[in-house]
């Protein structure tokens, strides 16, 4: 074999031979997410691995392959392994106080989760099948976890890739699209308005709460069981005291672990064969719907408690009854600081927000039981 024959040879195995223009416009989406993740700042435990994941499988799509790397990580994905996990380190990190301080922060964790209901009947009209509505729907919770769980549980893992990288993307940029709807929907007087500091929550009262929250939600609707189980036990481990080790590992070795795992493979769904899709638009079009109008569902429903409780009850808190968890809190406290800096709405919207993580996970078993899916 001479020089020229081994250079031919070296020149066909390279990934220049073989790439498609959509994998070079994945490819350049990656480094857009790339940027966001690392100089803006915007969820990078998150971007960070689903963007490399994206450039991985649009470099050398064989990662994705049956044998490829990636694509075990994917099936624990499709088992719904990963997204339990990340649901018992998420209740391991996870404070329930303010929610168990204000119960009518359930209320409006349960308002935002309009937004979900109302994009399945409108991905229905966009031509989806029920499941696959169902599927694309629970991205309007902007939680990434439970949208891969319920695809994976529904059958739609065709669809996974797109609902996923939504899902979390949406979750990224939620301190770029919610604010102009919390604006829009609020007066400058109501952003200012302050609410009285939290009553105290006994530990008693921290330990109960997951305990029962799980046995209430799981005898109504089993099928949440590996999501609400996971989510409370992480945070019994959290509260009970007795197992700091399992806490500590459930909220960082264990939970950086499966995010890596869970967001590599999340984004090497999206090869440019799978991604670049008229589907693809549509559902990334519905989720944004989705959890515009469950953001200003949230924000609707504040208002209502405001004028009902006597304008005790600051609206922006609304906005975080969607379950990402806690940049959305961050975002009410942001927006109510920019009306009044000595506002500090946080420790208020946290009930909310930790209030959409279980009403997310509750409107997948609800579509998990009209299925017939346990």
């Amino acid at each position: 074999m001479n020089v020229l024959e081994i250079l031919k040879n070296l020149w066909e195995q390279t990934a220049f031979t073989s790439l498609q223009p959509g994998n070079y416009l994945m490819i350049v989406v990656a480094f857009v997410f790339l940027y966001l993740a690392i100089k803006k700042g915007y969820e990078p435990l998150l971007l960070v691995p689903i963007s490399f994941g994206m450039l991985l499988v649009n470099m050398y799509p064989d990662i994705m392959a049956e044998g490829g790397l990636l694509h075990y990580f994917f099936l624990l994905d499709e088992w719904s392994i990963l997204p339990s996990l990340i649901f018992m380190g998420v209740g391991a990190m996870t404070d329930f106080g303010p929610l168990i301080a204000n119960p009518a922060s359930f209320l409006l964790g349960a308002a935002a989760q309009f937004g979900i209901f109302s994009a399945y009947f409108l991905a229905i009209l966009f031509g989806f099948n029920d499941k696959a509505a169902a599927a694309i729907s629970i991205i309007g919770g902007a939680d990434g976890p439970t949208s891969i769980f319920l695809c994976g549980k529904l059958g739609q893992t065709e669809y996974m890739g797109p609902i996923a990288v939504a899902a979390y993307s949406y979750m990224s940029l939620v301190p770029i699209i919610q604010p102009p709807i919390m604006k829009l929907l609020t007066t400058k007087e109501e952003r200012k308005i302050k609410m009285q500091q939290l009553r105290p929550v006994s530990k008693l009262e921290k330990i109960l709460f997951p305990i029962i929250v799980t046995v209430v939600v799981v005898m109504v609707l089993p099928t949440t069981a590996p999501l609400i189980g996971m989510l409370m036990l992480g945070n019994l481990f959290r509260e009970s005291g007795v197992v700091k080790q399992l806490s500590e590992t459930a909220s960082n070795a264990l939970m950086y672990i499966v995010v890596i795992l869970l967001g590599t493979s999340v984004g090497a769904t999206t090869s440019a064969e799978a991604f670049l899709k008229g589907t693809t638009l549509k559902i990334v079009a519905l989720g944004l719907i989705a959890f515009a109008v469950g953001t200003a569902a949230g924000v609707l429903f504040g208002k209502i408690m405001c004028k009902v409780t006597g304008g005790k009850v600051n609206p922006l808190i609304g906005s975080a009854g969607v379950s990402a968890v806690p940049m959305a809190a961050r975002v009410s406290q942001k927006v109510g600081a920019e009306a009044d800096p000595s506002n500090f709405l946080l420790m208020h919207a946290m009930g909310p927000n930790v209030a959409g993580v279980i009403g997310t996970a509750v409107a997948a078993g609800v579509f998990m039981a009209i299925f017939g899916i346990v």
